[in-house]
């Protein structure tokens, strides 16, 4: 069993993305996951203004993941600022029928407020009452990027988890992983950095302090993290092999998906033990989306 905790598609194809690309349709999705041995995906929606060009509602989701009700997983997505742009918002009867609906979890959470925005705290408060996880987005800056906007050493994350500690928070984004390694700094924590991961990474200790935080492997944020310094990512894999989740954050048909080689390489040559591969390709989505599947 191989399941994706992390893809995008759409129903048609819409304004092009900054690189030219274009959602995959949910038949080109299949076929990538087809083609590497994806067998369920849990699909993300797109509703944030900040940086995006193309908008999947989680109806959208809903109606695409239908097509291919054994493969593709639908999640749903509410703006902070939704309803009444309020603290004080009632989210009931979103989380009411995104939930009868079908929808596992709120993915991927973009928009571009402080991880201490009383909006924010107020949907956390939802998220936790309803029991449903959340994919998030880091924004290093407000202006020029999308997602939860913290600061160096993720001190909003930290605050979020502390406040909500019923509530799965999944962490996504190069600002979040570039925490791998005790060295980020302003400019790195950017990107993807490379070399060794220096001890007094932020990441292992939040995983380490709070067992509410989990970790979504998917895109090149998620593939450096765990193979910039692959002794250290297959120890923090074993360490934590019961948080993680496989991933590939597929955007646009043709995509190289890395971690659909490096994985099953990693296991061949005994350098992840199968019980954990087992965990982080399958077994962890499951149990936290109760999928109740049986591998």
């Amino acid at each position: 069993m191989l399941i994706d905790c992390h893809v995008h598609c759409s129903k048609r194809v819409s304004i092009a993305r900054s690189n030219g690309s274009h959602y995959p349709t949910p038949n080109q999705l299949i076929e990538m996951m087809d083609e590497h041995g994806i067998d369920m995906a849990l699909v993300m929606c797109g509703i944030g203004c900040e940086c995006r060009n193309q908008f999947v509602s989680p109806e959208d989701v809903l109606e695409l993941c239908a097509l291919h009700p054994t493969r593709l997983i639908p999640t749903c997505c509410i703006d902070p600022r939704s309803g009444a742009n309020s603290a004080d918002t009632d989210f009931t009867r979103f989380f009411e029928f995104y939930k009868q609906a079908g929808c596992k979890s709120i993915g991927e959470l973009t928009s571009c407020l402080p991880w201490d925005d009383p909006r924010v705290h107020n949907l956390f408060k939802y998220a936790q009452d309803w029991q449903m996880p959340i994919t998030f987005h880091v924004a290093p800056e407000p202006i020029g990027y999308y997602g939860l906007v913290d600061e160096l050493g993720l001190p909003g994350l930290e605050r979020a988890l502390q406040a909500f500690p019923e509530l799965t928070f999944i962490g996504h984004s190069q600002p979040f992983w570039s925490h791998m390694s005790g060295d980020v700094d302003e400019e790195s924590w950017k990107g993807y950095p490379k070399g060794p991961v220096v001890e007094g990474g932020r990441i292992p200790e939040l995983f380490e302090k709070y067992s509410n935080l989990y970790g979504d492997l998917s895109a090149g944020s998620g593939h450096n993290a765990i193979t910039r310094d692959e002794e250290a990512g297959l120890a923090f894999l074993e360490r934590f092999q019961d948080r993680l989740f496989f991933g590939t954050d597929i955007c646009y048909p043709g995509q190289e998906l890395m971690q659909c080689e490096w994985f099953p390489r990693a296991r061949e040559e005994g350098k992840i033990a199968e019980e954990v591969y087992e965990k982080v390709t399958w077994r962890n989505l499951n149990r936290v989306l109760e999928l109740r599947l049986e591998g």
